[in-house]
């Protein structure tokens, strides 16, 4: 059966997720309405009012076309303050969605009018750049091609995100009031170098392997994986105890879109018996990696194209907590196939994240031979016995427009930093030591102990954030700001 024959068929026959059933937004006049509201989640069996973040159909997010005009106005329907930040997307500075960076919060009950040009195809993500992000204010945000839609193939989006019955006002005041004991480490960069070699490459699973190889966290005994225990970890907004079930072809092909949008949690994916290819890391095409796990930091995203067996079957696509037990997920499963139970506790515990998948990873298009114009050095450094982080750079992130930027970002901590920089995507050119023609993207995890080189051009002009994308890790000091010449 041709796919889109089977989709037909499939929309008859079931109900689809709203976060997979999106309302494209093709390039017209009229913009589109996106509502921040409110609604009401059950988790665990328990009622939490969460915000919302969905079209006047009450889908989740957006679907745009490549090339076309990001034409959106945003209503805030609730009383609250916010503002949305349009995660790999590179609008004006004017329009990134950080508060006083420089626009100013939404007011409960007002709009405002967003217009820009939506740039090329990727999964990408909104979310508020304030605490509300925890309370799920995020959504998926792709932006389809035209060889998107006409490949032969089912899009399943899979948003993933850490949930507290909690504020993240109550978790921040309980990180501060709670600290490790593990601080950050102070030392000189050869004692940083040194210990790199015994700190990397020894707890990662090997992506073919199964769930439970090693201990996460070998011979790191002071490294911190998780700050925060949550009372759940949702797969589209729903846990494994009733999961999504996503009906798909017989022998078919799918391509997952795979949005981290957890605060303060990384997963490893597992995509169980069928081996996947990954084609593209935030929105940018890669050189296709084949395996079977694949690790995701916060704020990054995976495109996993799987190609399934014919016959009848489900097919769990499971994300495993770092360093934890817990997991989430959906069941892609055709038809006629019977979906048997998965515990939201798994058997053995989900691998620390390395950076054995980011070496290896190839740019499809890398950037344009060039030398840095501008060098600076940044340290990732923070205490967990105070929890207050911050980013010490070699000097002011300053720089003139169309340049080539190279930025050398060392972790002095012991927790890892997914690095998100705004407004720009980064190629990353060395991991510790290693010269590379990397990915080129705009989230990328610093493990502890560990130095990543990325090169940028200055092609947006603004202030832009770069900051860590754990949550709270951002809210307690590790941000700091790439400015160009004339900005403020």
């Amino acid at each position: 059966m041709y796919r889109r024959q089977f989709l037909k068929t499939l929309a008859s026959a079931a109900a689809v997720s709203p976060i997979l059933n999106f309302t494209p937004a093709y390039a017209n006049p009229a913009p589109t309405d996106l509502v921040i509201g409110r609604r009401i989640l059950e988790v665990n069996g328990k009622a939490a009012s969460v915000f919302g973040l969905a079209d006047r159909n009450g889908n989740p997010g957006l679907t745009l076309d490549a090339g076309a005009d990001f034409n959106v106005r945003l209503i805030n329907e609730t009383s609250e303050g916010t503002l949305i930040h349009w995660h790999g997307l590179t609008p004006p500075w004017q329009m990134d969605g950080v508060p006083d960076n420089p626009a100013a919060l939404l007011p409960g009950k007002e709009i405002r009018d967003y217009e820009f040009p939506v740039g090329p195809g990727g999964t990408h993500w909104m979310h508020a750049h304030t605490l509300q992000e925890q309370s799920l204010l995020a959504a998926p945000l792709i932006v389809r091609t035209a060889e998107d839609r006409a490949r032969d193939e089912q899009e399943v989006v899979i948003l993933l995100h850490d949930f507290s019955f909690k504020s993240p006002e109550e978790l921040l005041e309980g990180l501060k009031g709670s600290g490790s004991g593990h601080g950050g480490m102070p030392m000189d960069h050869q004692a940083m170098m040194s210990m790199m070699t015994n700190m990397h490459g020894q707890h990662q699973m090997p992506r073919n392997g199964t769930p439970g190889m090693g201990t996460p966290g070998m011979g790191m005994s002071t490294m911190d994986l998780n700050d925060i225990e949550y009372d759940a970890y949702l797969a589209n907004d729903r846990t494994l105890d009733d999961p999504e079930v996503v009906r798909i072809e017989n022998g078919g092909r799918v391509r997952l879109r795979i949005i981290n949008g957890a605060t303060a949690t990384a997963f490893t994916i597992d995509t169980g018996r069928v081996v996947g290819s990954l084609i593209a890391v935030d929105g940018i095409d890669i050189a296709p990696i084949s395996a079977s796990h694949f690790p995701i930091s916060m704020g990054q995203r995976l495109d996993i194209r799987l190609e399934l067996p014919p016959g009848s079957g489900s097919y769990p696509v499971l994300a495993l907590r770092e360093g934890a037990r817990e997991q989430t997920g959906i069941i892609l499963a055709t038809r006629d196939a019977t979906v048997e139970k998965i515990d939201s506790t798994a058997s053995g515990t989900g691998p620390a994240l390395d950076l054995g998948l980011e070496q290896e990873l190839r740019a499809a298009t890398p950037l344009a031979a060039r030398s840095p114009d501008h060098q600076f050095v940044m340290e990732l450094t923070g205490d967990m016995a105070t929890y207050t982080w911050s980013l010490e750079t070699s000097e002011p992130l300053n720089v003139a427009k169309d340049r080539r930027v190279r930025l050398i970002m060392r972790n002095m901590s012991m927790m890892a930093h997914p690095m998100h920089l705004h407004g720009h995507h980064f190629q990353v050119v060395g991991i510790n030591g290693q010269v590379l023609s990397g990915a080129v993207r705009d989230t990328v995890m610093l493990t502890p102990m560990a130095e990543i080189v990325v090169d940028f051009d200055t092609r947006n002009p603004g202030r832009w954030p770069l900051h860590c994308h754990h949550l709270y890790h951002m809210a307690t000091g590790m941000m700091t700001f790439i400015t160009y010449d004339g900005a403020i």
